[in-house]
């Protein structure tokens, strides 16, 4: 058996021209254009990265875009007064401070002052809530747009035991109850965890985002399973996953490259939410 790959940029690049299209009809019959303002703290190479990644997808689905840059010495209450800034800006419809965050700042603070109405990484306490209670809200991205890759995938989660091992409040946490909500059998698994393997052997549906590059290997996954990788890893100057590809696509059903799989997804998902946003934004108008 040789896994069938899932194309995440491939499913990404339809869901971008979905979202360019939305957006040309919002600002036609609305004259609103979805904007998004992401905040950076420092200098960090690898932030810049992911910042320069998200100007460029709402550039391609014509979004206003804003980078706020603070240096290294900001201050908490420096950050926290922009973020109240944005929160009243009408043209700002949704608010990403890029993570992590240095050390001395306390996170959950600075994100909790994001509106929840604008906080479109699906991380600040009201929107986690909102995901436990199936009510409505946003969803992380990283979270979502997994399950919307295996939708897209034809790929059915009710009924399915999945394996998550990840415990994150960006990836594992969200990704539990998203799936929970979809009807997923679902145990998710640590760095404390026994027997690690043992989990991920009967998983039809194993995630993992450990940030150890190839840490899984043939021996570690079901026949036939779908295994979706969130790691990114750069190892003598090329990206690879969490996942050994070569040798597990050998046993898996379905598997997720990297760079290719859930990359992408993220990004786009993002993307959605902002326009989300935006929509419900003329609803209170």
């Amino acid at each position: 058996m040789v896994a069938k790959i899932i194309d995440g940029k491939g499913i990404a690049s339809s869901i971008e021209k979905e979202i360019a299209e939305e957006a040309r009809v919002l600002l036609e019959e609305h004259g609103v254009t979805p904007g998004l303002a992401v905040i950076r703290v420092g200098s960090d190479p690898a932030s810049q990265v992911y910042v320069n990644i998200k100007r460029k997808a709402c550039g391609r689905v014509t979004f206003h875009f804003e980078e706020h840059v603070f240096p290294d010495t900001a201050e908490e209450k420096e950050i926290i007064e922009l973020i109240e800034e944005l929160n009243g800006d009408d043209r700002i419809h949704g608010i990403l401070v890029q993570l992590p965050l240095p050390k001395r700042l306390d996170e959950n603070r600075i994100i909790s002052a994001i509106s929840p109405e604008k906080d479109v990484d699906g991380l600040h306490p009201v929107n986690a809530g909102n995901l436990l209670l199936r009510s409505e809200g946003f969803v992380a991205n990283t979270p979502a747009g997994i399950l919307e890759m295996l939708r897209r995938s034809g790929i059915e989660v009710r009924g399915k035991d999945v394996v998550i091992v990840n415990r994150s409040k960006i990836v594992g946490r969200p990704l539990m109850v998203l799936l929970i909500n979809n009807d997923a059998t679902v145990t998710v698994c640590h760095t404390k965890t026994r027997d690690l393997k043992a989990h991920m052997r009967r998983a039809d549906i194993l995630v993992v985002a450990v940030g150890k590059p190839k840490f899984v290997t043939p021996d570690m996954v079901k026949e036939g399973a779908i295994v979706v990788d969130v790691g990114i890893n750069r190892v003598e100057g090329k990206l690879c996953g969490d996942v050994d590809f070569e040798s597990v696509k050998e046993k898996a059903g379905y598997i997720t490259p990297v760079p290719g799989g859930v990359g992408p997804m993220t990004v786009v998902m993002l993307m959605k939410n902002v326009l989300l946003a935006a929509k419900r934004s003329l609803e209170k108008q």
